[in-house]
């Protein structure tokens, strides 16, 4: 089975974000994607108007974490490298930094903090470890020296014990990454979700008729 695959076949309440309630998520998401850059913008004045169902004071405050920055570029830059070889880029879909997946992550930390160490702390020892291996950080290794560290912090029950804190990260990261992936428009549309979207019925199909010795006069 595929990265992809196996990803989408987790539920958002499994993805080690529990806490969170995934419709409130998705709202969260949509929110980020408006880019509110203006907290006293005049379409708080108006609840209705606000996206995401949200309060005005919510409103307000998403707007100010968003012009707030809490990662370095440096680390961005990392974030972005790791959440593709999470969720690369396929014949059907995009990546997860095309679906706005280090943005995401960047959001959620300072809209809960509790997020920003390990975070921070799991970046820093993915670029430590990859000093002791190749006297690089990770984002000026090679594709297969960035995989050779991911394998060995992707799979817990076979890495070793002293691998416990990139595989502790390694679990926050994916998980950060496919909630951000498939609650954003691209991930949506590669889950093939439709949602509340209208049809047209044609009827009763032919042979469930003639099952019946039915028919449309």
């Amino acid at each position: 089975m595929k990265r992809r695959d196996t990803l989408k076949a987790l539920t958002l309440s499994s993805m080690g974000i529990a806490a969170i309630n995934p419709q409130e998520l998705l709202a969260e998401r949509r929110a980020l994607e408006t880019d509110l850059t203006d907290p006293d913008a005049a379409l708080l004045e108006d609840p209705i108007k606000i996206p995401g169902g949200r309060l005005k004071e919510e409103a307000i405050r998403d707007a100010r974490l968003m012009k707030e920055k809490f990662f370095t570029p440096t680390e961005l830059a990392t974030l972005t490298v790791l959440s593709d070889i999470i969720i690369p880029a396929d014949a059907k879909s995009e990546s997860a930094s095309k679906a706005g997946v280090p943005a995401f992550i960047e959001f959620m930390v300072k809209d809960q903090p509790n997020w920003q160490t390990p975070f921070r702390g799991g970046l820093q020892w993915l670029n430590t470890e990859s000093r002791k291996r190749f006297n690089k950080v990770f984002t000026q290794l090679t594709k297969a020296q960035q995989i050779e560290i991911v394998d060995d912090i992707a799979y817990p029950e076979k890495a070793k014990p002293e691998m416990s804190q990139g595989v502790a990260f390694f679990n926050i990261m994916r998980n950060f990454t496919a909630t951000g992936f498939y609650t954003s428009q691209i991930g949506i549309k590669d889950l093939g979700y439709m949602g509340n979207t209208p049809n047209q019925w044609n009827g009763v199909p032919d042979e469930v008729l003639k099952q019946y010795s039915l028919s449309y006069e």
